[in-house]
């Protein structure tokens, strides 16, 4: 069996290459989709986390403020 020829070569290796990107390119859409679904979520949780400390100040504001403890002397 007779070798390759050079351009045989160069094309097998060029379709390889071809191959490897259009992976690349599949596996850089999927990346940049769950980035876009992880931000979304991140910002989601920022605004609830944001809702829920809201919360929780009017709730600290409705409690009464404490009298000082003074000692008592027997």
């Amino acid at each position: 069996m007779a070798t390759p020829s050079t351009t045989d070569q160069i094309a097998e290796r060029v379709e390889r290459l071809l191959l490897r990107h259009a992976e690349l390119q599949r596996t850089n859409a999927l990346l940049a989709e769950q980035v876009a679904t992880l931000t979304q979520e991140r910002d989601s949780l920022k605004s609830r986390l944001s809702a829920a400390r809201a919360r929780v100040d009017a709730l600290l504001e409705r409690l009464p403020v404490a009298a000082p403890a003074t000692k008592e002397t027997p």
